[in-house]
């Protein structure tokens, strides 16, 4: 018997390194299976099926004691594939090959995509999984629920969907679950309230909807992690939040959480983060966070708070981060901040915080990097101490009501990388410290007083991207230096007193120069010829100064160039120039010659405005090709309107008064039928009026056609324009009667019929009949009550029912005679 047993015990330690043995190699098998999936990663090379005796040693892989596959920690490995084929499965029935061994599994940051494999449930003793930061679609396999010993899970920042949540049970072990930026909808995932051992859930960037259940704060009792920001989470926060004793991180941000932040959240005695940003909370700031000693970041902003802001906060001296902006603050800043020292970044910005900045706050706000008090009410002069902010990298001040001059202690802040104190009230000079800011790239000073020349140091900011100085009061010339500005992109001096000539270099080291405005000064002279050099230009402003010449050869291979203003200048040489480019804007003055066809290659143009020159010839057809034109103005010119103008179907505003056009009105401008203002006087107009002018039912501002030499009568269709505000018809030769379908021109303000041949009575009604004598004078045969005209005939044939029956018949039969016949005449013209 004994021997018997002995046999036995020595039988099985001689098959069981067989069977590992062959589990090893069936394992092996599965993953290089896998890797000839993938795209090729050099972090795979050792997996191969000709080093099985260094298996254990792959990239990655580690074994248990009996030599099976345990752990695969794959992550920024750089795989690119799907885990599809990746054999999850138990192969022998005893439960030994496949994968399904594994406790440990990691394929983080990597490239994986496809979706999650109903065989994953497989992995019944994974204690560990993680797919974080992976292009995983479609929905979590609710086999999931098989994890039975798992301790951490993450499936975040993929695209994974909503599984059916009922059939995922609770994990009596989860500590760690991750569905941050997935594609989860409808409500909490129910398994949760029932994880004892939660302590860090995060179901942040989805779209969960509907409100959070009371189970969570009764349950979860060693939670110290929660964050469900980036959802849709609604209702009131549950007063058993507080419950949760043991939370040190609590982030509710961006969802649709109302009523009032709790009081009671002071009980949370260990909670260093609180961010309940971007809901709808309203009511006070509670003062008792002021307990949360330990509290180091707090954001409360863009909420619906109408609060002062405690004083009790400045018991916080742990905060590093306080953002309020964007909630309604009365009051100003209480002087108990001072106490929290370790405040790297303060945000009460666009919060109507008013008052003064205390120089106790900057004198222990030393490690602060940004700070952001723009768009609020503040008073004052800056504390110098501003000087001691060395650490700053943002200083934002923008509209608010500072005032005195910009200290030359700005200096300090060499870290600055913008500037922004606009919208303000600083005067005096800016400070030559400015040129310390050797790592600014904006300075936005614009909307001051600031008087004085521009400091010559501005041109040791090699890293300006954008320099804004407009709206102030600066003189003198604008310094050389500015053409060392290598990495300029926006230059904007417009609305000064600066004079001179610009530095010749200017533009010429700046390849990205892209907006550049001169506007409202007097400067003068020639423009830099390198100004566009590098063809970045894309808005252009100089009006109203005094340069002259041309324009540099390099704008016309400025092809990104959208808005530009030339005129009150005394430039030369333009028009013919820069067909070349495709902007908006203003051309100077006093352009002559023809307009060129090419003009139609201007695809890109809004506005084109070129009256008041020296132009002649006729508008060329091509003009037709400019279908993003609203606004049209020429002046000067003869030949016909073509009819090409009724393909600007983008028009607003037409304008081709003061010209010396002949022909008839095109009718294609009925196409246009966005018109709002339509001005055609002053030519020489003839023939009829085109009945589909009545169709431009826009027509609002201005319909014009007065001073030429249309003929007929004035069509019925106008009637239609009930928007017309502004209607001309003077000084042609029209005839016949003023169509009673005018009456629905309700919105008339003036009008004028004078000076045509015009007869019978006006239309009834009285915007006609109160209007102004002028408006029908010169028409000798119009009647009716206006002021001005005669009563009309069959009104004053009553006056005389006295003479003879033969009298009275004709002075009946006459007027309806005359009746019908100028109806018929109505009715066939």
């Amino acid at each position: 018997m004994k021997t018997s047993l002995f046999f036995l015990h020595f039988l099985i330690l001689t098959l069981f390194p067989l069977k590992s043995s062959s589990s090893a190699t069936t394992e092996a098998e599965a993953l290089v299976q896998w890797k000839n999936t993938l795209s090729p990663s050099s972090s795979l090379n050792s997996w191969s099926l000709n080093s099985l005796r260094n298996f254990c040693r792959w990239t990655g892989v580690r074994c248990n004691t009996i030599g099976s596959v345990s752990q695969i920690d794959l992550s920024d490995a750089s795989l690119s594939g799907t885990i599809e084929n990746l054999d999850f499965n138990s192969s022998i029935p005893s439960g030994i090959g496949g994968l399904s061994r594994l406790v440990f599994l990691d394929l983080s940051n990597n490239l994986l995509d496809g979706s999650l494999p109903l065989q994953i449930g497989n992995l019944t003793r994974i204690q560990y999984i993680s797919f974080y930061n992976n292009n995983l679609a479609g929905k979590i396999p609710y086999q999931i629920g098989n994890f039975r010993k798992v301790e951490h899970l993450d499936f975040g920042s993929n695209y994974l969907e909503t599984p059916d949540w009922s059939r995922i049970p609770s994990f009596p072990f989860l500590k760690h679950l991750s569905f941050y930026h997935n594609e989860l909808h409808l409500g909490f995932p129910g398994f949760i309230s029932g994880c004892l051992n939660f302590s860090f859930p995060d179901l942040s960037l989805n779209h969960l909807t509907g409100t959070v259940p009371k189970s969570l704060f009764d349950n979860l009792l060693k939670l110290e992690y929660l964050s469900l920001t980036a959802n849709s989470f609604e209702g009131p926060l549950s007063a058993n939040l507080t419950k949760l004793s043991k939370l040190k991180d609590l982030r509710l941000a961006d969802n649709f959480f109302t009523g009032y932040i709790l009081d009671s959240i002071s009980l949370i005695y260990d909670l260093r983060i609180l961010e309940l940003f971007n809901n709808s909370f309203q009511g006070n700031i509670p003062a008792s966070l002021g307990q949360l000693r330990s509290l180091q970041r707090l954001d409360l902003r863009m909420n619906s708070l109408n609060s002062t802001i405690p004083p009790e906060i400045g018991e916080c001296t742990n905060l590093s981060y306080l953002a309020l902006n964007q909630i309604s603050i009365t009051g100003s800043l209480p002087l108990s901040l001072s106490n929290v020292t370790n405040l790297y970044e303060l945000g009460p910005s666009d919060s109507s915080l008013c008052g003064e900045i205390s120089s106790h706050f900057l004198g222990n706000w030393t490690k602060l990097t940004p700070l952001r008090i723009q768009n609020n009410s503040c008073t004052g002069e800056l504390p110098s101490e501003i000087g001691l902010l060395t650490n700053l990298s943002y200083l934002l001040l923008y509209k608010n009501a500072f005032s005195s001059s910009i200290l030359p202690e700005i200096g300090n802040s060499q870290n600055l990388l913008l500037l922004d104190l606009s919208t303000n009230h600083f005067s005096g000079e800016i400070p030559p410290t400015i040129g310390n800011l050797t790592n600014l790239s904006i300075l936005h000073l614009y909307s001051n007083n600031l008087t004085g020349t521009i400091p010559p140091v501005i041109g040791d900011l090699r890293s300006l991207e954008v320099l804004d100085l407009n709206t102030n009061r600066l003189s003198g010339q604008l310094p050389e230096s500015v053409s060392n500005l290598v990495s300029l992109k926006s230059l904007s001096m417009f609305t000064n007193n600066l004079s001179g000539i610009l530095p010749r270099e200017l533009g010429r080291n700046s390849s990205s120069l892209a907006n550049v405005s001169f506007s409202k000064n007097r400067f003068s002279g020639e423009l830099p010829p390198g100004l566009c050099s590098g063809f970045a230009l894309n808005q252009f402003t100089v009006n109203n100064n005094s340069f002259s010449g041309p324009l540099p050869h390099c704008f016309k291979n400025c092809k990104n160039l959208n808005r530009v203003r030339l005129e009150g200048n005394r430039f030369s040489g333009i028009f013919q120039m820069h067909l070349g480019n495709q902007f908006t804007g203003q051309l100077p003055p006093k352009i002559s010659g023809v307009i060129p066809a090419e003009i139609g290659n201007l695809t890109r143009l809004y506005v084109l405005v070129l009256d008041s020159n020296e132009l002649t010839g006729e508008v060329p057809a091509e003009l037709g090709n400019l279908n993003q034109l609203f606004n049209l103005s020429l002046s000067k010119l003869n030949g016909k309107i073509p009819q090409s103008i009724g393909q600007l179907t983008s028009l607003q505003f037409l304008d081709l008064s003061r010209n010396k056009f002949t022909g008839n009105i095109p009718d294609g401008l009925e196409n246009c039928e966005g018109l709002q203002s339509l001005s055609l006087s002053n030519n020489f107009l003839l023939g009829d009026i085109p009945s589909e002018l009545g169709n431009l039912v826009r027509l609002q501002y201005l319909l014009d056609l007065s001073n030429n030499s249309l003929s007929r009568m004035i069509p019925p269709s106008f009637g239609k324009l009930n928007s017309l505000e502004n209607f001309n018809l003077s000084h042609n030769n029209l005839s016949g009667r003023i169509p009673l379908a005018l009456s629905g021109m309700i919105s008339l303000r003036s009008f004028d019929f004078s000076y045509n041949k015009l007869s019978g009575p006006i239309p009834s009604g009285a915007r006609f009949s109160r209007g102004p004598a002028n408006a029908f004078i010169g028409n000798s045969d119009l009647c009716g009550t206006a002021e001005g005209l005669s009563p009309c005939e069959a009104t004053s044939s009553r006056s005389k029912s006295q003479n003879s029956g033969t009298k009275i018949l004709v002075g009946v039969i006459v007027p309806v005679v005359s009746l019908a016949i100028s109806a018929i005449l109505d009715y066939y013209t």
